[in-house]
């Protein structure tokens, strides 16, 4: 076996969404990496195409959102049709207006979105490394050695700090921990296709249909007259899974929506599975994305959470790496995201099995109920945005964690931070701003105590202290509470006792952070 060494801070294995973000956050952070992939290039297909308000405000902070906003297609609204009955309409601006600084859902294809974050690597000097295949690896001696097969055979080792296993659903890593992926597949075969087409559907917003025996989603893309649809496959089809074609589709709703196929672009079939890794971390290996969760595509959530597991992850290895901050800190990404996922494949699963399950309960809740609730519902703003925040991700939090203390009104420690105007005459100035700088910092909205700015001096600790305005009361944040701000925009501490700086100095010091970077 050829020894050949190549020394590296983080191994990434897997070059999707959740690697290539990972790989960039941790770049921008000032660590070291290595990303490899067993494919020959990034892929040309893709079924992943929501970008939710939550990512579009994570990729803010290393100056990326406003490229995927450009390239991307704004779906302004969603809408839900019953057995040819459209039933309810729902106006994404006016759902999350006020909460995020992107109240919409961004439609932007995964090849595309991936072609992105690679040129992004490029232009930072990280490549990846294609065909190339990530046999196992070793913990030892304060290190992973990673074993690795290049396209011409020849086996290397790889010695890294940390290993990311970002290598999908039948993960190498995972399988290297021997940890379980508990869940099941779903009984029926779907599709998604890429089509060009008219009628009302085609209207640039999002439309959900659903019948007593079938469903289908319509998507737009960008460009006129293009939509993805996703539906179920003809059940007397799906025993020919590998030869299935567009004439295999179930036509049941696609003939009574206002919906007309001109041409099928790209199509494929899939089954949808439902799985969540045992752990998201052995020792100094972590997993991520689809290697630690794989769940319905309902909500548009799989590779929002992935994304979202590589921020958390991040910038805790990144202050591992730099000794800005204690090895714990590291404990605390598993804790965080494992307990998400597991939400999120309960809620899915649920919502998943109603949409799709031919039993009389099911069948009744989609033809009788949701016409009648639906609208109802809607109705309410308060409703409309819970679904928004919800839907968004911008409702995650971490109050559970180990890193996460106080409350200061609503606001509490593991809260993303809400997001406030700071200027009324200016649309991006804001509170998110800051957050650019991928580090902790203080923010108070009003005045910043004497002692506080002490604190904030001597630790080198960036503070942020914002006029108070009357909206942010609505947006749940306190006249000169502090709040200090961890590198991926959540409320580590919140806190309007007195005197507040004594919490502040206790919390760095407990787990020994250093703002410090220069």
């Amino acid at each position: 076996m050829q020894t050949s060494s190549t020394n590296t801070d983080v191994l990434i294995a897997g070059a999707g969404p959740t690697g290539l973000v990972l790989a960039l956050w941790l770049t921008r952070c000032g660590v070291r990496v290595r990303i490899i992939d067993k494919t020959p290039e990034p892929g040309t297909t893709s079924r992943a195409i929501g970008v939710q308000a939550r990512t579009l405000e994570l990729y803010r902070q290393i100056g990326l959102a406003d490229d995927v906003v450009a390239r991307g297609r704004r779906a302004v609204a969603a809408n839900v049709w019953v057995s040819g009955r459209h039933v309810a309409r729902a106006v994404f601006g006016d759902m999350g207006a006020g909460i995020s600084p992107y109240p919409y859902l961004l439609i932007f294809s995964q090849d595309e979105h991936e072609r992105l974050l690679i040129a992004r690597l490029h232009q930072i000097g990280v490549e990846i490394e294609r065909r190339t295949e990530l046999l196992d690896f070793e913990q030892a001696g304060g290190c992973v050695v990673a074993r690795l097969k290049g396209s011409d055979g020849a086996v290397t080792r790889c010695a890294a700090a940390y290993v990311a296993g970002c290598d999908g659903a039948h993960s190498a890593v995972r399988e290297t921990l021997n940890i379980g992926f508990t869940g099941g597949t779903y009984a029926h075969l779907f599709y998604v296709a890429d089509v060009d087409g008219g009628g009302a559907v085609m209207n640039g917003e999002l439309h959900v249909a659903l019948d007593a025996t079938d469903f289908l989603a319509v998507f737009p893309l960008r460009g006129d007259r293009r939509g993805r649809l996703v539906g179920t496959v003809r059940e007397e089809a799906e025993h020919q899974h590998d030869n299935l074609t567009w004439s295999d589709v179930s036509k049941r709703v696609i003939d009574w929506m206002p919906l007309d196929i001109a041409r099928v672009n790209w199509f494929s079939t899939y089954r949808v599975h439902h799985r969540v890794a045992d752990q998201f971390r052995s020792g100094r290996a972590f997993l991520a994305g689809d290697a630690a969760h794989i769940h319905s595509p309902v909500g548009g959530q799989g590779m929002n959470t992935g994304i979202g597991d590589a921020v958390n992850l991040a910038w805790k290895l990144a202050a591992v790496v730099r000794g800005d901050a204690d090895q714990a800190i590291l404990d605390t990404y598993e804790t965080e995201r494992i307990a998400f996922a597991r939400r999120l494949v309960a809620t899915t699963d649920q919502a998943f099995t109603g949409v799709t399950s031919s039993s009389a309960f099911a069948r009744a809740l989609r033809l009788r109920i949701v016409p009648v609730l639906i609208p109802s519902l809607f109705a309410f703003r308060a409703i409309r945005r819970l679904a928004f925040r919800t839907v968004s991700q911008t409702a995650v939090n971490y109050r559970g964690s180990a890193l996460s203390r106080g409350a200061a009104g609503p606001v509490q420690g593991g809260d993303r931070l809400p997001w406030v105007k700071t200027n009324a005459g200016d649309d991006r100035a804001d509170n998110f701003a800051p957050l650019t700088s991928i580090d902790w910092q203080v923010h108070v909205y009003g005045e910043a105590a004497p002692e506080v700015r002490v604190v904030c001096e001597q630790r080198r600790l960036p503070l942020h202290v914002f006029a108070w305005q009357p909206a942010m009361r609505r947006n749940g944040l306190r006249p000169n509470a502090v709040y200090l701000v961890r590198p991926d925009g959540y409320v580590a501490l919140a806190d309007r006792g007195r005197p507040t700086a004594n919490a502040l100095a206790s919390y760095l010091d407990a787990w020994k952070l250093s703002a410090t970077r220069s």
